[in-house]
C-alpha cells in the first residue's frame, strides 16, 4: 500500500522516483509541457430508497429530483473539461444503498418519516450522519487499503448529514470539513464527497470548489518556500482594489458578498495571467460578470477551475499542477 502511494505520488508530480526539479519563483517561465492524463477510480454510493406506498419508485422519481447517474456523469465531463482533459473520474462500482443512513445520535429514517419531514420541510435535528458506520458498513478503508478504489462518492436525499467533502485516513486533514475520527489507522488518505440529487452539478462544483479551497490552503502552508500563489489566485477587488485574479467560489473578481457572481459591475482583473502559469506577465484587463455567466453558477464555477494551473514543473516547492494535489491528498504533507 505504501509502494503504492509512493508510487501514485511519483506519477501525478509528473518526477522521476529520483529527482524533481525545482524552480525558484524569480526564474520561473511559462511551461508549455503537458501533464500526464489522470484517471481516478470512484466507489459511488447511492442512498435513494424505494418507496412500496408510491409503486416502489425511489425518492428521486417520487420529488422529480435529480438522476444520480446523469449528474455524476456531468460532474465528470465538466471537470474534465475543466482541466483541460487532465481529470478523469472513472467510476468503478456503484452500490445501491436503498436505506437511510443513520445519524450521530442513532437516529434512522424511514420512508414514511422522511417524506412527512420533506413536506414539512420540518427535517430531523440533529443533522449530522455517522460517518464511522458508514466508514464500516462499506468496509470503506479495508478496500481502499486493497486499492479498490480512489475517492467515494455518496449520493444522497437532502438533509442526508453529510458534509460536501471530508477526508479519511492517516494525516487526513480539513477538506471543507473536520477529517473523519477514529481513521488514523488506514494507511493513506482518501476524500468522500456527498452530493445531494435535489441539487444539479452546479453544486457539485462547488462541493470539488470548497475541497480546492481547503487542499490548496494546505499545500502553501506545508509545501510553499516563496509567495503564496493560492492566497494571490483568490484575491477579488472587494478586499483587493484593482488587484483582483480569479477570486474564491464563493466571490467572482467583481463579487461584493458570497454568491454574488451576477454582480454587474467591471473590474480590473488579472485573470488572463493564470493561463500561463508559472509565468505571470500583469496583464490587466476589465472583466465583469459576462466573462462567467452572469450569475450563473454552474459557468462561474466552470469559468474559475479552468484558471487553476495545470502545467508540468514545480515553483517553489509547489508543482506547477495544482489538480493533483486535489485529487491526491496523499501528496500533500
Amino acid at each position: 500500500m505504501i509502494d503504492r502511494l509512493r508510487h501514485a505520488s511519483k506519477q501525478l508530480l509528473g518526477v522521476s522516483a529520483d529527482s524533481r526539479t525545482t524552480v525558484p519563483t524569480q526564474l520561473a517561465i511559462p511551461s508549455t509541457s503537458t501533464v500526464t492524463p489522470i484517471y481516478p477510480r470512484v466507489l459511488m454510493i447511492v442512498h435513494n430508497p424505494p418507496v412500496p406506498s408510491a409503486r416502489g419508485k425511489r425518492l428521486t422519481e417520487l420529488f422529480s429530483w435529480y438522476d444520480p447517474d446523469q449528474l455524476a456523469h456531468q460532474y465528470i465531463d465538466d471537470l474534465r473539461e475543466c482541466s483541460s482533459g487532465y481529470l478523469n473520474y472513472e467510476i468503478v462500482e456503484r452500490i445501491a444503498a436503498d436505506w437511510y443512513p443513520i445519524k450521530q445520535d442513532g437516529f434512522r429514517y424511514t420512508n414514511e418519516t422522511f417524506i412527512k419531514a420533506w413536506q414539512a420541510r420540518q427535517l430531523y435535528e440533529p443533522n449530522a450522519i455517522d460517518y464511522e458506520t458508514q466508514i464500516a458498513t462499506f468496509e470503506l478503508i479495508r478496500r481502499y487499503e486493497r486499492d479498490e478504489f480512489d475517492e467515494v462518492w455518496f449520493f444522497s436525499f437532502p438533509y442526508a448529514g453529510d458534509y460536501e467533502s471530508t477526508m479519511v485516513g492517516r494525516g487526513a486533514f480539513w477538506c471543507n470539513s473536520p477529517p473523519v475520527p477514529n481513521t488514523e489507522h488506514c494507511l493513506g488518505r482518501f476524500v468522500m464527497m456527498a452530493f445531494n440529487y435535489e441539487r444539479g452539478v452546479d453544486c457539485m462544483l462547488e462541493n470539488f470548489g470548497h475541497r480546492t479551497e481547503s487542499i490548496m490552503s494546505r499545500v502553501y502552508q506545508q509545501l510553499g518556500r516563496g509567495e503564496n500563489m493560492w492566497e494571490r489566485f483568490i484575491r477579488y477587488d472587494k478586499v483587493a482594489p484593482g488587484q483582483a485574479q480569479c477570486g474564491n467560489i464563493h466571490f467572482a473578481p467583481s463579487s461584493e458578498r458570497d454568491y454574488d457572481w451576477g454582480n454587474r459591475r467591471s473590474v480590473t482583473s488579472y485573470c488572463d495571467d493564470w493561463y500561463s502559469y508559472p509565468h505571470l506577465p500583469g496583464n490587466a484587463r476589465v472583466v465583469n460578470c459576462q466573462e462567467w455567466g452572469y450569475g450563473d453558477m454552474r459557468a462561474h464555477h466552470t469559468w474559475w477551475l479552468r484558471h487553476l494551473p495545470c502545467v508540468a514543473g514545480e515553483t517553489d516547492g509547489v508543482a506547477n499542477n495544482w489538480w493533483q494535489y486535489v485529487v491526491n491528498p496523499n501528496l500533500v504533507p
